[in-house]
């Protein structure tokens, strides 16, 4: 079995023992797995030595949530809600589906950056409208099985017309406007749980790495039997049950609208929050909706960028800690983002809840973002067991940091330097499962320049088309506007329209 030795460097393994205290010593991978974590270990003849002297050896970050169906639309979108934000970024009236060529790009582009921002793990709600092709899923998986990360990657899926997943839809869209959207039978419950088996049998495991993670969209954009199928089926496999719930206050107002109760207690009620249930955002919750997600054991991803760049708000996380749901962090897609880096969620975060109150007890510490970042990402992923901290036995899912940098001189807090100071740029290796992908910031298992150059030819053109199927959705803009704004009001009562007309486009403000 193949050895390699980090020898000599800055240990933070993050697995309760020492807290935040890093070690100095040496790390000993044997295969995939990390053998022991001490001083002066020694390794076998024709092992790798890896120099770590001036280094900070710490587990691989955890993307907890993203999108790369968005890969290619960074930097394209602002000053959006998140209901406008989709008819541009995830339009109703579609163009042809992006070709196999630049799916492969699209995923692989999302790996490498994220490798490079020190993120070893990732769980990816792929969306691929309008149907679930393994072909297609497999594209991704190979992408990601090429840039050698460890990824969750799941085929989103809704079975409810759009226009019967919003409060107020049909009363402000016109019937010809309604009659557009129509787009046929959706797919059965029965009929994608069938999928999600095949999906299964086919990836799930794939090079030791990578799982397939079951996604329904969101409660209210799901059948009850989807729902529950889809849950059942992430029991019996041990797999995350990953679902958007409560992002925006459009959302806040759907759950009573729709059925007579917030989204978590409708999910409650359905029996499908569990240790698997994976909730992203979670901003709109209340406090019965935090008690049911405690005593259930779920865990949030906080997408604290993307929340703030889409308006939805700010969770409530320390709350959410208080009563026993683990935390994750997440970047969601790059398109809500425009960047793959969990080192700026942890910042984001960090300064964020440090605006939610006088009461700096209630903030979050530099310490508690590390391990929502590792650990409580993994667990969120259904992988604590597998990576998330450094310990014998564990995946050898290890990033190595220059400290002889800006961000890290003088030294103080380790925790704190790495949440306020550093960023992705001093991320120098990346080791998933015992390999180095990621060595001197370039990857080393393709040719990196080649799918820059690749990108680079392709992509305008796609770009280009994706602009012709942005102008087609335009006219729908005032709508869904309409939509969040009488959401907004029912829910809050402090927005009004800040045009003349009902209609103008973005013609609501905050009062």
């Amino acid at each position: 079995m193949s050895q390699t030795l980090i020898r000599g460097g800055t240990i933070l393994t993050l697995d309760g023992s020492t807290g935040t205290q890093p070690i100095e010593g040496d790390v000993l991978i044997e295969g995939t797995r990390i053998a022991a974590i001490g001083q002066n270990l020694e390794a076998m003849p024709g092992a790798r030595i890896i120099d770590g002297r001036g280094k900070l050896i710490m587990p691989g970050l955890v993307n907890a949530h993203t999108h790369s169906s968005e890969t290619f639309f960074r930097g394209r979108y602002e000053k959006m809600p998140l209901e406008v934000w989709l008819l541009y970024a995830y339009p109703l009236l579609m163009g042809p589906v992006i070709d196999k060529d630049l799916l492969h790009l699209r995923s692989l582009l999302l790996a490498t950056e994220s490798l490079k921002a020190g993120v070893t793990t990732l769980s990816d709600c792929f969306f691929d409208p309008p149907s679930h092709e393994l072909d297609r899923l497999g594209t991704v998986f190979g992408a990601y099985e090429l840039s050698g990360i460890r990824a969750n990657v799941s085929s989103g899926v809704m079975n409810i017309p759009t226009l019967d997943a919003l409060p107020f839809a049909r009363d402000v869209m016109p019937q010809d406007v309604q009659k557009q959207l129509d787009f046929g039978p959706p797919i059965t419950a029965a009929g994608y749980v069938d999928y999600c088996r095949s999906a299964i049998d086919c990836f799930d495991g794939w090079a030791g790495r990578l799982k397939f993670m079951i996604a329904p969209s969101a409660p209210q954009r799901c059948t009850a039997d989807l729902l529950t199928g889809c849950f059942e089926l992430a029991v019996e496999r041990g797999l995350p049950f990953h679902c958007h719930v409560l992002e925006t206050i459009t959302q806040a107002v759907t759950g009573p609208e729709l059925y007579g109760r917030s989204l978590i207690r409708y999910m409650d009620d359905l029996g499908v929050l569990g240790r698997n249930t994976t909730i992203a955002h979670s901003v709109w919750v209340d406090d019965a909706d935090m008690a049911a997600m405690g005593s259930a054991g779920v865990s949030v991803v906080h997408n604290a960028v993307s929340n703030l760049k889409l308006g939805a708000g700010v969770a409530p996380v320390r709350r959410l800690m208080d009563v026993g749901v683990t935390l994750a962090l997440g970047t969601d897609g790059v398109s809500s983002n425009d960047t793959a880096s969990i080192f700026d969620v942890m910042r984001v975060a960090g300064l964020l809840h440090g605006a939610s109150g006088p009461d700096a007890d209630s903030w979050l510490s530099a310490a508690e973002l590390l391990q929502a970042a590792t650990l409580g990402g993994a667990r969120s992923a259904m992988m604590e067991d597998v990576c998330g901290s450094l310990k014998p036995g564990k995946a050898a899912d290890i990033i190595m940091l220059d400290m002889r940098d800006c961000a890290f001189t003088p030294l103080n807090d380790i925790a704190r330097h790495l949440v306020y100071a550093a960023n992705g740029a001093n991320v120098e290796t990346a080791i998933v499962a015992g390999e180095l992908v990621m060595r001197d910031r370039r990857m080393t298992r393709f040719d990196e320049d080649a799918m820059f150059a690749e990108i680079r030819e392709r992509v305008p053109a796609y770009l280009e088309a994706h602009a012709a199927v942005e102008l087609r959705n335009r006219f729908l803009e005032p709508y869904f506007a309409e939509i969040h704004r009488r959401s907004a009001a029912t829910h809050t009562g402090v927005y009004r329209y800040a045009g003349d007309a009902p209609f103008s486009g973005r013609n609501w403000a905050l009062q």
